[in-house]
């Protein structure tokens, strides 16, 4: 994988052989039967669901407030910033 510009590619010898992909990083696992690109697994609990998006197991409260997810206590907790 290399990182480049479209201008780039298009100065390539066969450009039109080429996948340009916009989403990835360091990390990320290409999956290449669903020609995507799966981030790292954020905590070991987490699941990577259909749309291949990681999801917690117990969704994020949708109340407005700031929340953090905890491994330990497998759960959400509010930030409460002083």
């Amino acid at each position: 994988m290399i990182v480049a510009d479209q201008e780039f590619i298009d100065s390539l010898p066969n450009n039109n052989e080429y996948v340009l992909l916009t989403n990835g990083g360091i990390g990320w696992t290409y999956d290449a039967a669903a020609d995507v690109f799966i981030a790292p697994q954020p905590y070991p609990s987490w699941t990577l669901d259909s749309n291949f998006d990681w999801q917690p197991p117990t969704p994020k409260p949708s109340t407005g407030k700031r929340y953090r997810w905890t491994e330990e206590e497998l759960e959400w907790i509010e930030v409460v910033l002083a």
